[in-house]
């Protein structure tokens, strides 16, 4: 399915636990894997942006950035002025991020060990809320320990995957993410730059017409 294709539709219906689809060596979709929970991931979500609300970050250049932003744990991303990095205080309130819900470490741990990746203890958990229209360029997460995995929620409006190579140019492969899907990737792909196409205009009964990201990382 294309990005095209999306636009301005009914959000399909929730799919159980599919077959999982290999992106590269160390990579993987796990369709639905979460479905059950999302409920509950929504809810924690909801918890965290009332300390920590959402906000639209800058990049180092000046530019706006889409998303809404927020997170948890021990240290959260943060992009403004002085860079890209990683914070244990949020700079609106100068307090610490909220604690990371043992419900959260729990799932991402468990996501992990299904991607084949044991021991996985995260300490950050990164929130990206996304309205229609809004989208993440193609990046490489290098700010984090690269001998640990990403984990990466889906929740919400359905949106395309962009899953690229080792170099920015390199071709791009374009994979649905639907409410409850998780991608984990690490190893030999652990820094192929990915994205977010543009979040189609449609609805889903959980969230209305936005769609959830949730990351979770090792960052110390």
């Amino acid at each position: 399915m294309t990005q095209g294709t999306l636009f301005n539709m009914e959000e399909p219906p929730d799919r159980g636990r599919g077959t999982p689809e290999i992106l590269g060596p160390g990579a993987v979709v796990l369709p639905g894997l979460v479905r059950a929970r999302a409920v509950d991931l929504l809810s924690a979500i909801d918890d965290i942006v009332r300390r920590a609300p959402l906000r639209h970050m800058t990049t180092p250049g000046g530019g706006r950035m889409s998303v809404g932003m927020s997170g948890c744990g021990a240290r959260v991303w943060v992009s403004d002025a002085a860079g890209y990095r990683y914070e244990t205080h949020d700079p609106r309130t100068g307090r610490p991020w909220p604690p990371m819900p043992g419900m959260l470490q729990d799932i991402a741990e468990e996501c992990a060990r299904k991607a084949g990746y044991d021991g996985f203890t995260p300490d950050s958990g990164l929130i990206n809320r996304y309205g229609p229209g809004d989208r993440m360029g193609l990046h490489q997460d290098r700010d984090e320990r690269r001998d640990a995995p990403i984990v990466s929620i889906s929740l919400g409006v359905s949106a395309v995957f962009l899953w690229g190579g080792m170099t920015r140019s390199a071709p791009v492969r374009r994979i649905v993410v639907r409410n409850g899907d998780v991608v984990v990737w690490g190893g030999p792909s652990r820094l192929v730059w990915h994205g977010i196409a543009p979040v189609p205009h449609a609805q889903h009964p959980l969230c209305g017409d936005v769609r959830y990201n949730l990351t979770f990382r090792l960052t110390a």
